[in-house]
């Protein structure tokens, strides 16, 4: 059987796309790129206005100040925190939520569904949100930064079709055994799950670690803040005067510029996000592609 000739139009179509596409991916990876060179430049480079791309010296002493600046690490400490016990209770009960609504036996299941979907398009709003959290003493702590969001309706949605999509048959057998919904569940769901289970915790810890609004709200105390509060003081507001306080315990007080510090900052929050997405990435497609086409 002969290969099919792609025609002139054709090629001139793919040359296209894939010229469209490496102009996508090179805006999409120059910011990225140009916040590594800053941050492994030297002064010189990181003064210079144009697109730098490759520091004309590497240097990681703009690294070394930053690990000396105390309020990362307590940022760090908080975000690790909060991300981790994001993950941990958001996966638990979105999946003992979205078990129940997979099975359609379920009494009031349509009821149950609408009720989930109506707090996608609608919530009450920043003012109650932050009158709820006061009325409930969670003002200044972790868990009004945990709570809130621990069960999300597009996950639960997620989840209850991936667990649709598994056999009948295997609960079948283990009830003709004799176990119940909560060993099923257990035993049989769960370990099946992990494709689902993983893509839901890599959209929650995502969201977790690089969430602020909430914690610049909901947090006054700078011993509990997170990362990206700490973050954002440095980048937006522009508010270097710890780092520069650094400095001059260092000595060294016209060393580092804005930029590279700033730079330096950005590249410290991304790095823990970068090192587990490719252990979960394996689970990624699997699991949304399987939680969204059953209905």
């Amino acid at each position: 059987m002969g290969t099919i000739r792609k025609t002139a139009g054709e090629k001139a179509f793919d040359a296209l796309l894939l010229l469209a596409l490496a102009a996508v991916a090179a805006a999409t990876l120059y910011p990225f790129w140009n916040q590594v060179a800053l941050s492994l430049s030297d002064d010189a480079s990181a003064y210079s206005t144009g697109m730098l791309l490759v520091p004309s010296k590497v240097t990681f002493a703009s690294y070394g100040l930053v690990v000396q600046y105390k309020q990362l690490w307590v940022g760090y400490g908080n975000t690790v925190v909060r991300t981790a016990l994001g993950v941990l209770l958001s996966v638990l009960f979105t999946a003992l939520t979205a078990y129940p609504l997979s099975k359609r036996g379920l009494p009031w299941n349509r009821l149950f569904t609408t009720l989930i979907l109506f707090t996608m398009l609608f919530n009450g709003g920043l003012i109650p949100n932050y009158l709820l959290i006061k009325n409930m003493h969670l003002y200044n702590t972790l868990w009004a930064l945990v709570i809130p969001g621990v069960i999300g309706a597009f996950n639960v949605f997620i989840m209850r079709n991936f667990f649709r999509s598994l056999p009948d048959s295997l609960e079948e057998s283990a009830k003709i055994d004799g176990a119940g919904y909560g060993l099923i569940f257990r035993t049989i769901v769960l370990p099946l799950s992990k494709p689902v289970l993983a893509t839901v915790a890599l959209w929650v810890a995502v969201s977790h670690w690089n969430a602020w609004f909430d914690s610049m709200i909901y947090i006054s105390d700078p011993a509990k803040q997170v990362l990206q509060v700490v973050l954002r003081r440095i980048i937006v507001e522009n508010n270097v005067e710890d780092l520069n306080a650094a400095l001059y315990r260092m000595g060294e007080p016209s060393k580092f510029t804005g930029r590279q510090l700033q730079a330096t900052m950005i590249m410290c929050s991304l790095i823990p996000m970068l090192i587990a997405y490719p252990f979960v990435q394996k689970h990624f497609v699997k699991g949304i592609m399987l939680g969204a086409v059953k209905g």
